[in-house]
């Protein structure tokens, strides 16, 4: 039976305290929403994802989730209730069997999930998963306690919520009030709605706390890889001396196909090699044209993205430059700040030092720059 998910992106956020809101944060490289568009799909059972987002972030979570299966944004409305409607609604001309809505600010779905959800569907006309409520519970007003409250025979709901398609369009199409979540639209219908086994790991980020302990869990289960890079440019007069994506003043340059960046470059091979994805050559041939005096930022954009597209996460980079000439140490702040602008990371975690060969060698006679770097990388185990 075919099932969609409905992702729910329209809300403010406003607890969160950002200037977007909580779904669209990074989390270990990537926006929260795709991790839970991720999440969602990763064991099957879910043929599409239709996302449920503000009018005015529809562009963002597209490109948030480019590549994955999913059918065209729909606009939210004013609560969340009145989303999830226009979710349901814009399938009903078309309708899924079975239907499941989950928070785009829940990144983890706790595998076998989706699965437990589908089979208590075949029983039930909604199921939900939920945990235990393990701690004791106060009733409280005006800073003092009221009473203790029974936990005995209570959860906490956690989503994705699961949904044969007609009950839960039905149900919406009938409420009569607001509800704080799908499944007691179901309750108020009479209509029976299943309890599976719910995770610890299953976190709703609220708060940026809650966000910081996701980053590191997820962390935890990374594995780290290290790469590093070299290359060595001629240098020679009539071209701009680009290095780590700054221009050095001087009537000198860096001789090569593109703008000849030699710390990119070195860069930009630290990470492939982190990867296991080749070097730069592979990826931006000299002999391809195209490439003939390219800005060579758009190399380290392209690894930075390959970083992504292995949901990893760059620890750091560290880019050593080995000349003579220019002097390094004025431009290295700005270099610094250049390449953690073009790698989307903080700058702190981006290092350009220099040293020299003594006057030994090419680099000490000044007829070239060298590079090297070195790079610590984390993907998923």
């Amino acid at each position: 039976m075919r099932c969609v998910a409905l992702l729910m992106a329209a809300g403010s956020g406003s607890r969160f305290g950002a200037p977007l809101p909580k779904q669209y944060s990074i989390l270990a490289g990537r926006p929260v929403i795709r991790h839970a568009a991720e999440a969602l799909l990763r064991e099957g059972g879910i043929d599409a994802l239709l996302p449920v987002c503000a009018p005015d972030m529809m562009a963002t979570v597209a490109a948030a989730l480019e590549g994955l299966p999913c059918l065209p944004p729909v606009a939210g409305g004013a609560t969340r209730q009145a989303s999830v409607r226009a979710g349901l609604e814009a399938l009903a001309a078309d309708p899924p069997g079975l239907v499941m809505v989950h928070d785009a600010a829940r990144p983890v779905v706790p595998p076998g999930t989706v699965a437990a959800l589908r089979a208590a569907l075949a029983a039930h006309p909604g199921a939900i998963p939920a945990q235990p409520v393990s701690d004791t519970l106060k009733r409280g007003e005006a800073g003092r306690i009221l009473e203790t409250v029974p936990r005995a025979g209570l959860f906490r709901a956690q989503t994705p919520q699961a949904f044969r398609f007609g009950a839960l369009l039905a149900a919406h199409r009938d409420a009569a009030a607001e509800a704080t979540d799908d499944a007691q639209l179901l309750e108020a219908a009479g209509l029976a709605v299943a309890l599976v086994p719910g995770h610890e790991s299953n976190v709703k980020i609220t708060w940026p706390e809650d966000l910081a302990r996701m980053e590191a869990m997820m962390n935890a289960t990374m594995i780290p890889r290290v790469g590093t890079g070299f290359d060595v440019h001629r240098i020679v007069e009539g071209r701009p001396m680009v290095l780590c994506g700054v221009v050095v003043p001087g009537p000198l340059g860096l001789d090569g196909h593109s703008d000849a960046d030699v710390g990119i470059h070195a860069l930009c091979d630290a990470i492939y090699g982190a990867l296991a994805e080749g070097d730069i050559g592979r990826w931006f041939p000299p002999s391809d044209n195209q490439y003939k005096d390219a800005d060579s930022a758009r190399f380290l954009v392209h690894a930075a993205g390959r970083i992504a597209a292995r949901g990893g996460v760059l620890a750091n980079a560290d880019v050593t430059l080995i000349c003579e000439r220019p002097k390094i140490t004025p431009h290295a702040t700005a270099m610094r700040e250049r390449l953690a602008g073009l790698l989307g990371v903080p700058v702190d975690r981006v290092s350009v030092k220099a040293t020299t060969t003594e006057r030994l060698g090419f680099a000490g006679r000044g007829e070239g720059i060298a590079a090297q770097a070195a790079v610590s990388v984390l993907v998923p185990g």
